[in-house]
């Protein structure tokens, strides 16, 4: 049987005492946060609504004990959300992991990580 359309993926989801903390979702959300310096323009981008962009920035905050955005109100400068410095830290070594964890599967799978990725499984034993 031939299935040269398959690709394998994995998705990462960090937990802490058994939460889940931040997996593709939240990862999405924060990279946009950092592009758009908003929560409200970043939940869109990310495809989700403020209220579930705030829920997991949140569950977050919860889980870590301390923010992972800040917020400065508007006024003549406009106001804007960053993450904090321990939250873009985070994201880089999450961000790190899934591209390691992507490669690794590009090689078991055969593909070397080029081209479309796809490829025929191998023939069950």
């Amino acid at each position: 049987m031939q299935f040269t359309d398959l690709v394998p993926r994995a998705s990462i989801t960090l937990t802490r005492r058994g939460v889940a903390v931040m997996g593709e979702r939240e990862a999405r959300l924060l990279e946009a946060i950092e592009r758009v310096h908003s929560i409200k323009d970043a939940a869109r981008e990310a495809g989700i609504s403020y209220r579930t962009a705030w829920g997991a920035i949140q569950v977050m905050e919860r889980a870590f004990g301390r923010p992972v955005v800040e917020s400065r109100a508007g006024g003549p400068g406009g106001g804007g959300t960053t993450l904090t410095a321990e939250c873009e830290q985070l994201l880089r070594s999450y961000q790190e992991t899934r591209r390691r964890l992507e490669g690794d599967l590009a090689r078991a799978w055969g593909t070397g990580g080029g081209g479309n990725g796809a490829r025929t499984p191998p023939a069950a034993t």
